[in-house]
């Protein structure tokens, strides 16, 4: 295979950009309602393998190029968990597309650059699992396999795709039409089991896309983020409603059980979450530093040897000259970002003094971090990599150093706050790019892929994406808003949506420039995090289920609404999974839910932009609305619905799996 391939062709990079766009903006919208985002590169390799093969000479190489340019969608578009902070803390009214753009594209590449370096020492000779890696692989060969002889499982899988984002997108088009709920939220006081004064509330999500979600992240993940909504709602809820000291003055009493109770979780309870997050990640970062270094060690042992021989196709990288100068070139566009970015601000007569802070912090501190992100993505995969972590300790720093440097006044606090998130978004989406790149090269390593194409094909995606999310952000400011975001057109009816990681990265912010952090329920949380991680250490060595102490702050801090659907979509893919190994194609079978779960997900976070773009064309908060307002079943419509959809959705893919065990072995 060392000879002429077909792998880079314009056919594969024109589809791979288009499921850049689609995937793009769908984890834009789901990462804004739930702060989760999935991983695109298996369903875009389907997708890709089912259109390919109308073309007799398309390979799995030309493929493998269309899921690493598709790749990005799952990546770039993370940077939604700190860039709204913008908008969150009332400096932007809405998303400057050009700004916003090379924010996007000047970091994303540098992710793709920072990571080459880690190649050898992170994806050749290691012995790092890369599951997410692993899987697109054998899903490409398995294709590959398929084409040669029918396309049957392409063809099963792309069904799949469909069939999931149909009946996702279908409950959310019900729900827009007033005939069934999009959530179930009760409050309630709970004098009834002897705890006088107190109040809990119970929030159920009707939404395929976060069951879909649910299957992604796996029983883990799921159990302990329902953990996470046990401490949040059954014991720290209920405790500060019943004993308001030392949490500040509640404006409402809990006469208005809801509003009451809604209070103490918003203003108090999260930041116990964000606490308990913050520790986690110190601590997921700090089993990594030992591993981070010897493998950047022995990656530039490995280029210093390699130089004196002729490097084969399938271990070429980008060529240093070519690294060196488009590096250079994304960090001119960040500086000139960052130039333009104060000039209208009070800051601006300490301009020089805080590019030249901002400027090592992102090359420097963006280095790091896509080697943390890197090796993180190897050990647990993509999906389930600490990122947003690694925005909370990037702004924690950020502020710190800032703050040190410009020692700023009242009247220039929120412009500082504003910088530092505008720096941080920078550096984020390093993290975000670099956290899949070596997962990519990981998947190229196996199917014989030239490394240095893959590495174009990533700068491809990373502009695509950087060209998609700010028109579909402003699309979704504009009609649903952000909670908590001032100076927006936000229109009436709408339900904001909660962007829960720039949420929190936005108060840290504040928090620590305008020290009024609300440090009390931050120290809790971080107790929290500490016992959290002894409690998943012991049952770690116990060969117990573990249970993720950032997953478990994820679930405090979280809605229960976004929540809770997840957790049954972990419990119901553990489920499945169990019926699937005792198929005689348990891979195949797995594979399948994949696809319906990565369909789910597509298919409702489309809609969602599609919806918002309508509420702001029409400015009605309900364009859709068919029900009478007060029709009595919407409840009882949006349960039934659910239940069906998901009875079934995994119903057909386990007559598919069963069909195909009496499949011919190849």
């Amino acid at each position: 295979m060392d000879g002429k391939v077909l792998e880079f062709t314009l056919r594969g990079t024109i589809l791979g950009i288009l499921i850049t766009l689609v995937f793009t903006a769908a984890n834009v919208y789901l990462g804004l309602k739930v702060g989760l985002t999935f991983a695109t590169s298996i369903p875009a390799a389907v997708i890709s393998m089912a259109v390919l093969s109308a073309f007799k000479d398309s390979t799995i190489l030309e493929n493998n190029i269309v899921q690493t340019i598709a790749s990005a969608a799952g990546t770039l578009s993370a940077i939604i968990f700190v860039l709204p902070g913008l908008l969150i803390v009332g400096w932007w009214a809405d998303f400057p597309f050009w700004t916003s753009f090379w924010i996007c594209a000047s970091g994303g590449i540098l992710g793709v650059l920072f990571t080459i370096p880690l190649r050898r020492a992170m994806v050749v000779n290691t012995d790092l699992p890369y599951p997410e890696g692993v899987a697109a692989a054998e899903v490409l060969e398995v294709g590959e396999a398929a084409r040669k002889s029918d396309s049957t499982e392409s063809r099963e899988g792309l069904m799949a795709v469909i069939y999931g984002a149909v009946a996702s997108a279908g409950l959310a088009i019900v729900a827009a039409t007033g005939y069934a709920t999009a959530e179930f939220t009760r409050y309630f006081r709970l004098d009834r089991f002897n705890w006088p004064n107190a109040a809990s509330g119970f929030d159920m999500g009707f939404s395929l896309a976060l069951v879909g979600a649910g299957y992604l992240v796996g029983l883990s993940v799921g159990m302990a983020m329902l953990l996470g909504l046990f401490i949040s709602w059954g014991v720290a809820v209920p405790y500060l409603t019943a004993h308001p000291f030392p949490v500040p003055h509640n404006p409402f009493t809990l006469a208005d059980v809801d509003n009451y109770t809604d209070f103490i979780w918003r203003k108090h309870v999260r930041f116990i979450g964000a606490g308990a997050i913050a520790v986690a990640s110190v601590w997921t970062l700090m089993k990594l530093i030992g591993p981070v270094v010897s493998g950047v060690v022995s990656t530039l042992s490995a280029s210093r040897a390699a130089k004196g021989g002729k490097g084969e196709r399938t271990d070429t990288d980008m060529s240093p000259g070519a690294i060196a100068l488009i590096a250079l070139a994304c960090l001119a566009v960040i500086a000139w970002l960052l130039f333009e970015f104060l000039q209208p601000t009070p800051l601006v007569g300490r301009t020089t003094a805080l590019i030249a802070t901002a400027i090592p912090f992102v090359f420097i501190g963006g280095f790091l971090i896509a080697a943390i992100c890197g090796y993180m993505a190897g050990l647990i995969g993509a999906s389930n990599s600490p990122i947003s972590g690694v925005g909370i300790l990037a702004i924690l720093f950020c502020t710190l150093v800032l703050v040190a440097v410009v020692h700023p006044g009242a009247d220039a606090r929120q412009a500082l706050v504003a910088f530092a998130l505008f720096a941080t978004a920078i550096v984020f989406a390093i993290a975000t790019i670099s956290n899949n790149n070596l997962q990519d090269l990981k998947t190229g390593q196996l199917v014989k892929a030239t490394p240095r194409a893959q590495q174009w094909a990533l700068i491809v995606g990373v502009i695509a994406g950087a060209a998609v999310i700010p028109p579909v952000l402003n699309i979704i400011a504009h009609s649903m808003g952000f909670l908590g975001a001032p100076n927006l057109h936000v229109v009436a009816g709408t339900k904001p949506l909660p962007a829960p990681q720039a949420t929190l990265i936005s108060a840290l912010a504040q928090g620590v420039i305008g020290g009024n952090l609300n440090w009390y329920m931050l120290y809790v949380g971080m107790g929290l995090g500490v016992g959290l991680i002894l409690l998943d250490e012991l049952m770690g060595a116990m060969k117990w289920l573990r249970l993720s102490p950032l997953a478990v702050g994820i679930g405090i801090y979280l809605p229960m609404s976004a929540t809770l659907p997840v957790v049954f979509g972990a419990i119901i893919g553990h489920l499945y999974d169990n019926w699937a190994r005792g198929t005689p194609s348990p891979e195949y079978s797995k594979r399948l839910a994949v696809l319906i779960a990565s369909g789910m997900i597509v298919g409702e976070s489309l809609w969602g932009v599609i919806n918002a773009g309508v509420i702001s064309a029409t400015g009605s908060g309900t364009p859709f609305q068919l029900a009478p307002v007060d029709f009595p079943w919407i409840n009882e419509v949006a349960t039934a619905l659910f239940v069906a959809l998901i009875v079934v959705l995994y119903g057909w893919i386990m007559v598919r799996a069963k069909a195909h065990r009496q499949a011919p072995s190849r």
